[in-house]
């Protein structure tokens, strides 16, 4: 494969920017600001009611909104469209004021420039969570809001790249990891416009303070035309994550913001469906390092560990470790217990079957244990995903409409609980759990066998083994907290 010949090209691929009213939506050059503006409102309405409003935080759009319906939204949106949220996500709404603020130009540290930062964001994220009860606060909640458009701010204020939204945020990487299996991913349409282009405005973007023209020689059949590019004011900044269009082989680090596509100044860049998983099962769609690989084997196991914080046996784990172990703050009780299930057991039990692979097989020993993890790694997540959505589905269906009447109150009516407090029912819930648990099981023993096949041919079966049965395991424990008794955050049954 030559470099200028695209990793992923779309040839018969339909590509929704050219449907007739969305797809012209999102091309426009304030198109992302039409998306992000109704999240900004809701996010200052989150803000307002989190800091002003009922400290229930079931009668709270601070609480109820970000953990109960947005939580349950976002997977569905990953698995069916893309990273939709992250496409309208308001903390990148001043973006463009801070690029024309800031005069550093400085680059994020090559030291941070990975995935390292981010592993810490969701472990933090997950323990703040539990420790400050943050579903359970309006305005611990809203203060989160808060540092999320801080840090949004500064970082782009400060570095020349999205730092924020590719090294820092936890939602975005949330979004990053469970994008992949989405059906559709930025590809470009003809990979030799984008090897003559001069520019390359997909990752350097259109913006000047200053205009300017150029004048590019882009080949077609037959021979080349010329064509003025300008930038200028009016211009897009490139990719905030750094991401060249053509040689776009992942969703991962995407946040879909089409910048790319409103900066290619010959409209060379689409957003095209393909299969779902597609880069799941491709050698090298994603880069082999142990930062990478860990957040994703991380975020499944932080899944479980999530779920098993609001059952009976975690609640008993957590008093074991205060009370037996003599563990007396709370703070450091939580630490440990999220800190062995969220850290200590994705590298052990990852580590642990690499090399069982290594012994079970011939040629195992060729590959590094940081290769084998590597290999494996998009095994996780389906899976992953199915336990997500699994936990936050359960939230969301046992009150999908309760956000109706928290509205009504916070504009001052009378809130109709007794219309809007419906659940779906718990049989279905569990059957959809049990559905999303094993399918995503299923679908990562495809990925996890075609690795092992790729990786040591006739030893496939062999080299499958360790990971089958820790995939399995997996899934028999989530299925094992599902199936118990989980405190209801954020719903109110009682109210009336």
């Amino acid at each position: 494969m030559t470099q200028q010949e695209p990793l992923y090209r779309p040839r018969s691929a339909f590509n929704l920017l050219q449907t007739p009213l969305i797809g012209r939506v999102l091309r426009w050059r304030w198109g992302r600001l039409v998306l992000q503006t109704p999240f900004f409102v809701a996010a200052v309405l989150l803000l307002i009611d989190g800091f002003t409003g009922p400290t229930n935080p079931a009668r709270n759009l601070a609480t109820v909104a970000p953990w109960v319906h947005y939580r349950g939204l976002v997977i569905i949106a990953l698995l069916l469209a893309g990273n939709l949220f992250c496409m309208a996500c308001p903390f990148t709404l001043t973006r463009t004021l801070a690029k024309r603020l800031s005069r550093s130009g400085r680059r994020f540290p090559r030291v941070l420039r990975n995935k390292w930062l981010a592993i810490g964001g969701l472990f933090l994220m997950f323990f703040l969570y539990e420790w400050l009860d943050l579903w359970a606060s309006p305005a611990l909640t809203a203060w989160v809001i808060v540092a999320y458009f801080l840090a949004s701010f500064l970082l782009e204020l400060i570095f020349t790249q999205s730092a924020f939204c590719k090294y820092v945020c936890p939602l975005g990487t949330f979004n990053f990891v469970y994008a992949t299996v989405a059906p559709t991913q930025i590809a470009v349409k003809d990979a030799t416009v984008c090897a003559t282009c001069v520019g390359k405005e997909c990752v350097n973007g259109s913006y000047a303070p200053r205009m300017t023209i150029r004048i590019d020689d882009i080949p077609v059949a037959g021979g080349t035309i010329q064509k003025e590019i300008v930038h200028g004011p009016k211009g897009t900044l490139g990719c905030g994550t750094e991401l060249f269009a053509p040689q776009m082989s992942s969703n991962l680090d995407c946040t879909l913001c089409l910048d790319c596509v409103r900066a290619c100044p010959h409209e060379n860049i689409g957003w095209f469906v393909r299969q779902p998983g597609r880069e799941l099962n491709r050698a090298g769609a994603w880069l082999q390092r142990w930062d990478v690989s860990l957040l994703v084997i991380a975020l499944a196991f932080m899944g479980i560990s999530n779920a098993f914080g609001m059952v009976g046996p975690g609640y008993d784990v957590l008093n074991w470790l205060q009370h037996d172990i003599g563990i007396q703050s709370e703070a450091l009780a939580l630490l440990v217990m999220f800190g062995v299930a969220n850290l200590l057991l994705p590298v052990v039990t990852s580590l642990g079957a690499a090399f069982a692979s290594q012994l079970l097989t011939k040629n195992g020993r060729q590959y590094s244990l940081r290769q084998t993890v590597a290999a494996f790694a998009p095994a996780f997540v389906p899976l992953g995903a199915g336990i997500w959505f699994a936990h936050y589905s359960f939230h969301f269906l046992i009150a999908p409409l309760t956000i109706i009447p928290v509205i009504q109150e916070f504009v001052g009516q009378r809130g109709d609980w007794t219309h809007f407090s419906a659940a779906v029912p718990a049989d279905i819930i569990a059957l959809m759990q049990v559905i999303a648990l094993v399918g995503g099981f299923g679908w990562s023993i495809v990925i996890a066998q075609k690795a092992a096949l790729r990786l040591y041919k006739r030893d496939g079966l062999f080299g499958l083994l360790p990971w089958a049965l820790l995939l399995l395991l997996m899934m028999l424990v989530a299925i094992q907290i599902f199936g118990m008794p989980m405190e209801m955050r954020g719903t109110d049954f009682m109210v009336s």
